[in-house]
This record gives C-alpha cells, sequence and structure tokens, in this order.
C-alpha cells in the first residue's frame, strides 16, 4: 500500500524537482556556452590579428565555426537523447537559442548589405539570449554577461568594421566564457 504524502511532503519532492532540472539546465548549458564563447572569440580576435598584419584573407578563421557546429549538434542530439527528463525550461532554452541561430545567420546572409558591420548585430542577439538565459535560470552572472554584450554591440556600432571583430572577440569572452565557466563551476559543486 502506498503512503499517502502530506502537503509539505509533496511540495518539498517538487521543489527539489524544479530545483534538479534548474540546475541541469544551467549546468550543461554551460558546455554550449564554453564551446560557442572559445570558437567566437577566437575567430575574432584571429580575424583582427590577421587583418592588422595585412593577411590577405583575415575571414578564413571563420571556417573554425564549421567543426564546432558539427560538434554543437551531436552534443545537443546526445544530451536529448540521454536526458533523463526532458523540462519546459530545456524546451524555451532550445528555442530560444534556435531562434538566435536562425536570426545569425540571416544577418550574416546579409553582410553585403550591412556593409560588413555584422558583428554589432550578432552581438545584440547574443546578449539577447544570455541575458534572457540567465532571467529563465535565475542567475546574475548570465543576465550580466547579456548586458556586457550589450554594451559592447553600441561600442562596436562606433568603430570600423576591422575594430569590431577586437571589440567582439573581448565581449564575447567577459560575457560568455565568464558565465559559461562560473556555471561550470557551480554545476560541479551542486552535483
Amino acid at each position: 500500500m502506498e503512503k499517502e504524502l502530506s502537503t509539505n511532503e509533496s511540495l518539498a519532492i517538487i521543489t527539489e524537482m524544479i530545483g534538479k532540472a534548474k540546475r541541469e539546465a544551467a549546468g550543461d548549458g554551460s558546455f554550449q556556452v564554453l564551446l560557442w564563447g572559445w570558437v567566437i572569440s577566437l575567430c575574432n580576435l584571429g580575424h583582427y590579428t590577421l587583418e592588422k598584419m595585412d593577411f590577405s584573407q583575415p575571414y578564413i578563421v571563420w571556417l573554425l565555426v564549421i567543426p564546432a557546429t558539427l560538434v554543437s549538434i551531436i552534443y545537443g542530439i546526445r544530451k536529448s537523447k540521454n536526458a533523463r527528463v526532458k523540462t519546459h525550461l530545456d524546451l524555451v532554452l532550445n528555442q530560444l537559442w534556435m531562434a538566435i541561430f536562425v536570426g545569425i545567420v540571416i544577418v550574416l546572409a546579409f553582410m553585403p548589405t550591412l556593409q560588413y558591420n555584422q558583428s554589432p548585430i550578432i552581438l545584440i542577439l547574443a546578449a539577447l539570449g544570455m541575458f534572457a538565459t540567465g532571467v529563465l535560470i535565475r542567475v546574475g552572472i548570465v543576465k550580466l554577461g547579456g548586458i556586457l554584450l550589450a554594451i559592447a554591440s553600441i561600442i562596436a556600432f562606433t568603430l570600423p568594421v576591422s575594430d569590431q571583430y577586437l571589440v567582439s572577440g573581448i565581449a564575447i569572452v567577459l560575457g560568455y566564457l565568464v558565465p559559461g565557466y562560473y556555471l561550470k563551476r557551480n554545476y560541479r559543486e551542486r552535483v
């Protein structure tokens, strides 16, 4: 015969499940944030450096995005298959970042129309994603990362295209990597 749970016991179980889902979404999300933080910051800083060295094709570093995309997709599929529970939070975060990815692809498709000022626009999209993620998982440093990315987009809009890569590289380090390592460290401590 099953034991009937009291209201307090039921509430404690529900609260524990919500907390676990939140921790898993925040901690596991650090992989994607760190992957993309490293790749995009290295590409931006590499592009900036190669351009300043008068390399004829500084954009070649952006080919790093291709293997990163494959790794990201494979990781996402495996994580989804191995997930014990798929929460509403997981669904919202996945859909949010898919929408941002589509927005970035659209911006990149219109780079000539934008006179190659795509970096500030991409920073705005990343800022929205990081800020919304921080709100959803209730982690202040992730929200702060979004704010830093938004500030960097304003700065980048005032600079020549070549210098926008430097600003973007630094912004991604501060707005993606710092929150990503924070999430990774705190996830390990909570598990």
